[in-house]
């Protein structure tokens, strides 16, 4: 869809039904265009109090008379003017933000310049309102000086700070209050897919800026009103009540600027404090939702980037580790991806599915693989809940680590729990393995302790978080060695050390494994039922 000289674009992803749109989202331009109105009305009424108690009295009557026809040149020239200069690029935005509601793209040309309008729409009524107050001062006492009666010192003063103290009431409520519903009502229709922090040429109000813009109208004009009242000799009656007025006006203005302010900066800030705090939580699908141009537009963008990244990094995590190990993983990730090993003591096992190429001979490998699934879900879970970690599957077995990582104590003992209930797996899911064609599975394990090289080994293109040493290949024996001795658990004479006096564990004769000169001292332990397990984990 596209109009000559200005092209549109259909958006399906920007196409919404207008009335999703909330009501302050489709009159968003009239709601700016008389956000000031109030801001103005009452430096207005500040200025005519000021000058009807503070500047009147000085004036003749022919002074006075010439005061109110400049009142009225402004009511009926220069206000009109500086309305319509007001409404000229709110008007112009018009285009813009219908086709933005239904859907419809702009040309980018267009689509920046106008983004660039609704952030710079505070600075465009700052500038109108500080020309239309501040010509003021001029203009009014050219027109009292012209005529021939001569003009009191004080009325200069007074003229002066009457308009520049209502003007900087007026112009910062004024931005501060357009800023605050273009954020809340242009800004969601401006900005579907932008951030207006990286509008070019866009001139967004710094907080420390802000701050200042505060400070100037609600604390220090209303303090130099009150100081001239000091200073300048006048009725006590009329300085009393003034001044009432003047803390009174000062006071709702505070308030005033002081909500704002906190919708400007405390929302974003409270909005940032509630996601962190569901960060730390654990909740990463968190995202602060706030379209700001000032310092917060950086700031949340990098925030939501932040969250981003470790949402896709707990993703890499989560798939790394269902491939090489929880435990692995994050073993990895705290060391870095480089070559590395360093000796530790551990405890090795060896799990073998036993009568393995029989069964695949009479079985398809659908049938064998679902299986083989099944029993190495129950053994994954049960290895990782004794603290250890499965390193690496060898088509009908696999290989387990104890001792690595944050449970590096008592890595023996949790070794052979951790085998008992393996055994008691297989009697629990003997059900769901024949109906997976594999009745009486049955396995062996072989279990040793003892140093060695754990860490990231390979070569720079190619690593694998394991371990290495003649305590895991005697582990590997001593699982081949289970078939010949007819036991499903055996394990080394420095794995039989440390375990607790209290598990049954008989003797073999010593055993001749391979790459050993001597014949190796093995133990069975005996058990293979849950009490068995318990018994183990209790002592």
């Amino acid at each position: 869809m596209s109009t000559a000289g200005d092209t549109v674009t259909f958006r399906p992803e920007l196409a919404v039904d207008r009335r999703q749109w909330s009501w302050y989202h489709r009159h968003a331009l009239l709601l700016v265009g008389v956000s000031p109105i109030l801001a103005n009305i009452i430096g207005s009424v500040f200025n005519i109090l000021y000058n009807k108690t503070q500047t009147d009295p000085l004036l003749s009557a022919a002074q006075q008379d010439r005061f109110y026809d400049c009142w009225t040149v402004f009511n009926v020239l220069i206000y009109p003017a500086a309305v319509l200069a007001w409404v000229l690029p709110i008007w112009w935005l018009r285009g813009s933000h219908r086709k933005l509601i239904d859907g419809i793209r702009p040309h980018q040309d267009v689509l920046q310049r106008a983004q660039r309008y609704v952030v710079n729409l505070p600075w465009w009524i700052f500038s109108i309102a500080s020309a239309a107050w501040l010509l003021c001062v001029p203009v009014f006492w050219a027109a009292l000086k012209a005529l021939p009666e001569p003009l009191p010192g004080e009325v200069s003063l007074h003229l002066t700070l009457s308009f520049v103290i209502a003007g900087m009431i007026a112009i910062t409520h004024s931005f501060f209050v357009t800023e605050l519903v273009s954020q809340k009502a242009l800004y969601p229709v401006f900005f579907r897919r932008e951030n207006p922090a990286h509008v070019p040429g866009a001139l967004p109000l710094s907080i420390t800026a802000r701050g200042v813009l505060w400070a100037l109208s609600g604390g220090v004009c209303p303090l130099i009103s009150l100081l001239l009242l000091l200073l300048v000799p006048h009725d006590p009656q009329d300085l009393r009540w003034f001044a009432v007025a003047v803390v009174v006006v000062a006071t709702l203005f505070n308030l005033g600027t002081a909500w704002m302010i906190g919708k400007l900066v405390a929302t974003p800030v409270a909005q940032l404090r509630r996601a962190s705090a569901r960060i730390a939580e654990g909740d990463l699908d968190v995202r602060v939702n706030l379209l700001r141009a000032d310092d917060f537009g950086p700031l949340i963008e990098r925030f939501n980037l932040m969250v981003e990244g470790l949402r896709d990094r707990e993703q890499l995590q989560e798939t790394f580790g269902r491939h090489v190990g929880e435990e692995a993983a994050q073993q990895i990730l705290a060391h870095g991806g480089g070559l590395s090993g360093a000796e530790q003591h551990i405890t090795a096992m060896f799990v073998d599915v036993r009568n393995f190429t029989e069964h695949s001979e009479r079985h398809t490998p659908e049938e064998v693989v679902s299986a083989l699934n099944i029993f190495f879900r129950d053994a994954v879970e049960t290895i990782e809940a004794h603290g250890g970690m499965v390193n690496k599957f060898l088509g009908d077995g696999f290989m387990a680590l104890f001792g690595i990582g944050s449970r590096a104590e008592g890595h023996a003992r949790r070794a052979v729990e951790a085998g008992l209930e393996l055994l008691c797996c297989l009697e629990d899911a003997a059900e769901e393995l024949e109906r997976a064609g594999w009745p009486g599975l049955a396995i062996g394990i072989g279990v040793n302790t003892g140093p060695a090289i754990v860490g990231s080994i390979g070569s720079p293109k190619r690593l694998e978080y394991t371990a290495i040493g003649d305590t895991v290949n005697v582990a590997a024996r001593v699982e081949a060695l289970t078939k010949h001795v007819g036991r499903p658990l055996v394990v080394t004479e420095s794995t039989h050390a440390e375990l607790p006096v209290c598990v049954q564990a008989e003797e073999l004769p010593p055993q001749p494994v391979k790459g050993k000169g001597l014949p190796l001292r093995v133990f069975a332990v005996t058990g293979s039922s849950p009490a068995a397990a318990e018994k183990v984990a209790d002592c």
